[in-house]
């Protein structure tokens, strides 16, 4: 059933920083504990800073969605994690299961069209890998990926179920898998970046020619993967040196720091370019994170900058890129609201679209009705949701 509510805002305590693709829960504050301050601020706030329709809820954690070309929109969900093998996370250990799954709303009806896809959470079922990304080609096939935040050989120990991390998908429109590409094993056989084999396959558009092209937020790199499942780096994406920023102290930190740009998604421009965001690792500097612009067999340029922790993006039809940012205060802030913006094609001026009560927001899409559609609670089991947001 589609609701309207009035945007709010959330605080929290700062997360753990590490590298790799930062969707956390923060430490110290539970499911439960983020459940009951939403609801309090939902009661307790006076304005109305913008509002948004829920057009699916009861998600875990929400990340990509898309839409296809019959106009259903499909959102993938990085699930729950489970009780099979363990890894070892940020937070303590992540626990594999089967939770990950594809939810289809269409017609006015949200169902979950694929489950037992891998997951890997910890206990609480918060800060999930698993699905990340969904994107429809043009034949209404789409490709999915399964991230993983881990280097390549962890899935041994992960068992069969694990061997599906860090791979992609092609899927029609009824939920069926097929097998495109190993992602990990291609960065462990190559670490293209030299920082280590780390691999999160996490955005994805496809191409022409059945290819598709896919960024490895572990492995810093964009990727192109053929028809016939064949993979290429299309831009390594380089570490830079950046000032620690406070809170941090000095020591244990040192003056600057070495920071992984961390892609998170791939978009086609209106100039037939592609377009790549950037999280940024730690110590996620505020106004750090860029948006690069690539043409395959040239170097990549950076086409924006000034933004924190972006997560995803997308143009309109008039050519207008929407930027969606986790948490634009910095994984490192007390405060976390995401953002929606927006960067102007005529003048390149910078709007902000909606931010209050943006709460981890995961993935964006534009509706073939002209709106914005965000997945929101992005890290968190149970309570994500879809937004649409009308500019």
């Amino acid at each position: 059933m589609k609701t309207t509510r009035p945007i709010i805002t959330l605080n929290r305590c700062a997360p753990d920083a590490h590298h790799a693709l930062a969707l956390a829960v923060p430490r110290g504050r539970t499911l439960g504990r983020l459940a009951a301050l939403a609801a309090a601020l939902v009661c307790a706030t006076a304005g109305i800073a913008a509002e948004w329709t829920v057009v699916a809820s009861g998600l875990d954690n929400p990340r990509g969605l898309d839409f296809a070309p019959n106009g259903a929109l499909y959102i993938a969900e990085a699930g729950t994690g489970g009780n099979g093998p363990s890894l070892p996370g940020p937070d303590g250990p992540v626990q594999l299961g089967s939770s990950g799954a594809i939810t289809r709303v269409w017609k006015g009806a949200q169902a979950r069209i694929v489950t037992g896809l891998p997951s890997l959470a910890n206990a609480a079922g918060e800060r999930a890998s698993g699905p990340s990304a969904i994107s429809f080609g043009q034949l209404g096939h789409a490709f999915l990926t399964i991230g993983l935040g881990a280097p390549p050989a962890a899935r041994e120990q992960l068992g069969a179920a694990g061997a599906r991390m860090a791979r992609i998908f092609q899927m029609n429109q009824n939920g069926k898998l097929q097998h495109v590409a190993d992602l990990g094993a291609f960065e462990a056989a190559t670490d293209p970046d030299g920082n280590g084999p780390d691999t999160n396959p996490n955005g994805v558009i496809a191409a022409t020619a059945g290819g598709v092209y896919v960024t490895d937020a572990g492995g810093n790199t964009l990727l192109h993967v053929d028809a016939r499942g064949r993979v290429s780096v299309v831009a390594v994406f380089p570490n830079r040196t950046v000032t620690t920023p406070p809170p941090l102290p000095q020591p244990p930190f040192p003056p600057q720091l070495s920071m992984q740009p961390v892609p998170t998604n791939v978009v086609r421009g209106p100039d037939g370019a592609l377009y790549v965001s950037e999280l940024t690792g730690f110590p996620f500097p505020v106004g750090g994170a860029r948006i690069y612009r690539v043409v395959p067999g040239s170097a990549p340029t950076i086409y924006a900058e000034g933004f924190t922790n972006i997560i995803d993006l997308e143009f309109d039809a008039a050519g207008n890129l929407y930027v969606l940012e986790i948490d634009r205060n910095s994984l490192l802030a007390p405060e976390v609201t995401g953002r929606l913006a927006r960067i102007n094609a005529i003048g390149g001026a910078v709007d902000t679209v909606a931010s209050e009560g943006l709460v981890m927001p995961g993935g964006l899409a534009i509706g073939p009705d002209g709106a914005i559609y965000v997945s929101n609670y992005s890290v968190m089991p149970g309570i994500g949701e879809v937004l649409r947001i009308v500019p």
